[in-house]
């Protein structure tokens, strides 16, 4: 189908001040992201709490905020959840108005984690502190009043490749008792030269070259891209992993990466739960404000996290 007209009105925006993502300094790309953040925040249910924390990461200190919603229950449920961005944008505040929704609406705790972004700390510093978030929330349950036995890891864009990546590494784990992961139009392999990475390349707000760009900012070396942590469709085995649902977007140059992932899970044994929006842009689930069938995709993405933490 054709761009929805409201993506449509964006990509058009957009177009004519010019994509802060194009611009190769990361301080400029912050500012620009962050401005898109005031103006796609959609209106989010009333919570219980919000409350900001920090545990001790692998560099530093890490925070995270943690968001629980009034029916989550005692000890809760909990989506460890790690926010989009390209490893370079994005934060605690970008992504709160989703992190508050999907937590009011799937009945869960929401912890955001604020991992260290590039290119200040290059690959695997965001992999480290998301890992070890994820370690510390299982160990800190009881403290916490969570559940670690009813656990799930997620993220969009650059989080959904490390929430994969993440899940890949604590499956052989002795505590790891993960329910799902959510991965909202992941990032699974920066090797490959699929159909939408060229069919989409421009004219969609998030461009090929900005794709590059960004990974040239987060990655060391070249040689990096073929490393699972970052790359989490290349790792030599998927089987074992918890059940994954995949959300993605139909004018996205990432829509096939989430495509063949899925299919990767699925031959490996893995229960899939799939969708692909038509007519939305990659981000899309950020932009509830100016884009309406972003609520409904997180209504997607909250009654996943539902059906797993808490049917």
């Amino acid at each position: 189908m054709p761009l929805d007209p409201q993506c449509q009105a964006l990509v058009d925006a957009a177009a004519r001040a010019g994509s802060p993502f194009d611009s190769n300094d990361p301080l400029m790309a912050r500012r620009g992201y962050d401005a898109g953040t005031l103006a796609y925040r959609h209106d989010t249910p009333p919570l219980a709490s919000v409350a900001n924390l920090v545990f001790a990461g692998p560099a530093d200190n890490v925070r995270v905020r943690i968001y629980r919603p009034r029916d989550a229950g005692a000890p809760a449920p909990a989506l460890i959840y790690f926010h989009g961005g390209g490893w370079v944008v994005g934060n605690l505040e970008s992504h709160d108005h989703l992190c508050r929704y999907l937590a009011a609406k799937a009945g869960v705790v929401v912890v955001a984690v604020d991992y260290r972004l590039a290119p200040e700390h290059k690959f695997p510093a965001a992999y480290e502190d998301c890992l070890a978030a994820v370690r510390w929330v299982a160990a800190s349950a009881e403290e916490l009043g969570l559940d670690a036995k009813r656990l799930a890891v997620g993220g969009d864009s650059a989080g959904g490749s490390l929430a994969a990546a993440c899940a890949l590494a604590i499956r052989d784990e002795a505590w790891s008792m993960l329910r799902l992961q959510l991965l909202l139009y992941p990032s699974t392999n920066f090797t490959a030269d699929t159909a939408s990475m060229h069919d989409n390349a421009t004219g969609y707000l998030l461009t090929r070259d900005a794709m590059e760009q960004f990974i040239d900012w987060y990655l060391p070396t070249r040689i990096a891209r073929t490393d699972p942590r970052a790359s989490p469709q290349l790792a030599p085995d998927h089987s074992g992993l918890p059940p994954a649902c995949i959300l993605s977007a139909e004018f996205d140059p990432l829509r096939d990466e989430a495509h063949i992932y899925a299919d990767t899970l699925e031959r490996a044994g893995v229960a899939v739960e799939r969708k692909c929006y038509e007519g939305m842009v990659h981000g899309f689930m950020r932009m509830g404000g100016r884009v309406d069938r972003a609520l409904t995709a997180l209504d997607d993405a909250a009654a996943a996290l539902r059906r797993a933490l808490r049917d």
